[in-house]
């Protein structure tokens, strides 16, 4: 058994735990993931959780310090979810190595260690980023500077020594490296036109057409991702939003959720940060200027052609969330009554104005004909959620 380090984090204060996922639980017996992570604990009652977290089941508890001095420090552990799709591609194996081979290396993630053969991660006491700092709130001047420090390590990682082999990733795509941001980006298009867009048109279909949503997108993304300055490769989070930073008690900024990190062309990281975080014109620039700064000064010519290239990859992820939004979000509405349509999925209040959003985000290089409205957005999914329904034949008329 590993022990555990010192305390990577100190416990939340008397009385307070981490917050558990809102909105109903299932009925029934417990989860398998539930059951794992209760055996790790004296009293199932210590377990908060589950976490927020699309991906992964997770629990957070409290354990005692091995240095008997009865203070006791927060970890959690995550189970991948059974039957999720998956929307983007990965590179590492193991989350675990990679944190593993990061300790020392980039400033502020969590400790792993391991308890009965299950790899538990430091639970990071504090807020997201998100609620310190909301979407149109400009970051201070503390946390910019952090965010600059972050790209600064990764571009800095020697990746072969992060576990990286450069063998096929998802999807038997390469994801070899070539250096080559041309290459990257092409292999990225790859995964979403085959993995996510053609792989469910079956299904989805009609829903993108009755939304105007076509591939011809991804064809012409990839005719300009062959044009991509060549730039060295270096680690890449590959999904820094606000809910994957932590601002702790001291105000200082971790980052969480290595899942989606590759090895890759370094301005892919910030065009997702900037696809993902909304900043307004001004922060965005601002943030760019800090990147171009952070990741130069650890590896010249991490920057080349920034300029011309970060256009044709803010296109992609903006293309990219709206194919993997419109399914997520056909998947996510709870059952109960239709929207005056008769009993069937009921479309959360807030996802036509979200899925609205990201269409007309995308208007430009999906050559959306007109942006829907959100009324239209709703209407197309309960016209969707209308043709899976099964049809059931009356028994008056039954063969």
């Amino acid at each position: 058994m590993t022990a555990l380090p010192a305390p990577a984090v100190v416990a939340p204060a008397a009385g307070a735990k981490p917050k558990a996922a809102s909105g109903p639980r299932a009925a029934g017996t417990a989860s398998e993931a539930r059951t794992r992570a209760a055996a790790l604990v004296p009293d199932e009652s210590l377990l908060v959780g589950p976490l927020n977290g699309y991906h992964h089941e997770t629990y957070a508890f409290p354990l005692p310090a091995d240095d008997g001095s009865g203070a006791q420090t927060w970890w959690k552990c995550r189970y991948p979810r059974a039957g999720l799709l998956r929307f983007d591609l990965r590179r590492f194996a193991s989350e675990e190595a990679l944190l593993g081979a990061l300790q020392g290396r980039v400033t502020r993630i969590p400790v792993l260690v391991e308890r009965r053969g299950i790899s538990l991660y430091s639970f990071i006491e504090g807020r997201t980023l998100g609620e310190v700092c909301p979407l149109g709130t400009p970051l201070s001047r503390r946390h910019l500077n952090q965010l600059g420090g972050l790209f600064r390590e990764l571009t800095s990682v020697d990746v072969d020594e992060t576990g990286f082999a450069g063998s096929a990733g998802a999807g038997g795509l390469s994801a070899g490296r070539e250096d080559d941001p041309a290459a990257f980006l092409t292999r990225l298009i790859g995964f979403t036109e085959y993995h996510v867009y053609r792989r469910h048109l079956p299904r989805y279909g009609s829903l993108f057409a009755e939304l105007g949503v076509h591939g011809a997108a991804l064809d012409r993304l990839r005719r300009e991702a062959a044009r991509l300055t060549p730039r060295p490769f270096t680690l890449v989070h590959g999904d820094l939003h606000r809910e994957n930073f932590i601002v702790d008690a001291d105000g200082d900024l971790w980052t969480i959720d290595w899942e989606l990190a590759m090895v890759g062309d370094p301005l892919y990281d910030l065009a997702t940060h900037l696809h993902l975080m909304g900043y307004p014109q001004k922060e965005s620039e601002r943030v760019t200027g800090l990147w171009c700064e952070a990741v130069e000064s650890a590896r010249p010519g991490a920057s080349a052609g920034w300029e011309r290239d970060l256009p044709v990859l803010l296109k992609y992820k903006q293309v990219q969330s709206v194919y993997t939004d419109v399914i997520r979000t056909a998947l996510a509405p709870g059952q109960g009554q239709g929207q005056g349509r008769g009993p069937g999925p009921r479309l959360p209040a807030r996802a036509p104005g979200r899925i609205r959003e990201v269409l007309a985000a995308a208007a430009i290089p999906l050559e959306l004909a007109r942006v829907p409205t959100s009324r239209q957005v709703r209407t197309a999914y309960e016209n969707w959620f209308m043709s899976q329904a099964p049809t059931t034949t009356s028994p008056a008329t039954a063969p």
